[in-house]
């Protein structure tokens, strides 16, 4: 068996995530007394009480997701278990990419916390408040959904932000233009287009002012060679060097999320267990999708127990 453990992105936080990790292990609750020091904030509170609107605002849910994946993995290297002699990949989805590096080594967890911190405030800021929108395409591929974002534009930025799965692309830019493309969706072989409830156009051209910044950010950090090779976002490839995984993050704030090619490019190597570890399912959903490949949550006490057994057994 080979095994992958992948990261879950935006979309994924729910208020009360991470605290059965937290009362159950406390290798899991010492991440996010770390993270709330990093930060100098509690985030955990937020994390655990709420309130929902303040949890889902960018700078918040990026490291909050993070500190969750970071729980888990730590609670799980007490029970034995070690990330390079049992896992082949690692990957993350969009900030996911993040959490992937802080678990395989390459980022120390307080540097990727205040990095996501900024990495959600800068995205936050790069475009006003309603300036800007992302809609999912249901049953368009990447080429339809491309053709869709061209000819919706009309001068205005819209482009694929996320290959996410066969059939579900999602695209971002410029609100009246995403409007247009959700009216025009049909015509491109989408079955449905919905707007996502965001609250910017991540993954976008617009979002060049955040790169900027992330660039900034990134100068400063050290970066080490991770454990296992880090499928990069942008590449739907494994990345190890440093100054690529430096260049492969700033570019990722524009550029679009390949996850689709990510999950085939894993399931080409030969994966066939794959692990989100982290808040929520999404990604467990969609790696169900490839033939041959098993999908696993680790999130809770329980879903971490079973999968300890599973790993060191």
């Amino acid at each position: 068996m080979s095994i992958a453990f992948v990261f879950p992105g935006q979309g994924s936080q729910a208020v009360g995530m991470g605290a059965g990790l937290a009362q159950a292990f406390p290798a899991a609750k010492a991440v996010f007394d770390e993270v709330d020091e990093a930060l100098d904030q509690k985030l955990s509170t937020l994390m655990w009480e709420g309130p929902e609107g303040d949890l889902t605002l960018t700078e918040n849910a990026q490291p909050a997701l993070m500190a969750v994946s970071l729980a888990a993995m730590r609670a799980l290297e007490k029970t034995g278990f070690s990330l390079p002699d049992k896992v082949a990949y690692v990957a993350g989805h969009s900030l996911g990419e993040y959490s992937a590096l802080a678990a395989s080594g390459a980022l120390s967890l307080a540097d990727t916390a205040r990095l996501l911190k900024i990495r959600g405030k800068a995205m936050q800021e790069a475009v006003p408040v309603g300036e800007g929108a992302m809609a999912a395409l249901l049953g368009a591929d990447l080429p339809q959904a491309q053709e869709l974002a061209e000819a919706a534009s009309e001068g205005e930025c819209c482009q694929a932000a996320n290959d996410n799965a066969p059939g579900q692309v999602v695209i971002s830019g410029k609100k009246t233009a995403i409007e247009r493309a959700v009216a025009l969706a049909p015509k491109f072989g989408a079955r449905r287009a919905v707007l996502l409830p965001v609250s910017a156009p991540f993954h976008c051209a617009l979002m060049q002012p955040a790169a900027e910044a992330m660039a900034a950010a990134l100068a400063d950090v050290t970066i080490s060679e991770p454990c296992v090779p880090v499928v990069a976002n942008v590449l739907a490839e494994p990345i190890t060097d440093p100054e690529a995984i430096r260049t492969r993050l700033v570019e990722q704030v524009t550029g679009m999320v390949r996850w689709r090619e990510t999950m085939q490019f894993l399931a080409n190597n030969g994966v066939d267990k794959m692990y989100e570890v982290g808040a929520g399912r999404v990604l467990t959903g969609m790696a169900r999708r490839l033939d041959g490949v098993d999908a696993s949550s680790v999130g809770t006490p329980e879903e971490l127990e079973s999968a300890a057994a599973a790993l060191n057994g």
